[in-house]
């Protein structure tokens, strides 16, 4: 959900783009707001790969070692 809000604002951004600078101008700012979706998806998915193996730390040190 959270992705398609922002690519949503992204696109209705870059549109607006594209009606105040027509050409290659505006082709290039309504690609660098589709690209910011992007990254910003990367970087919720690193965000969760953190979380897990925040997690998975966790509970290895909870286990006592066995001697």
């Amino acid at each position: 959900m959270v992705t398609y809000a922002l690519a949503l604002g992204a696109i209705e951004r870059g549109t607006a783009y594209l009606s105040e600078y027509p050409g290659i101008g505006g082709k290039l700012l309504f690609l660098a707001c589709t690209g910011s979706v992007f990254m910003a998806g990367a970087k919720m998915l690193d965000c969760v790969r953190h979380e897990n193996a925040k997690k998975d730390n966790a509970e290895a040190e909870a286990v006592p070692a066995e001697s």
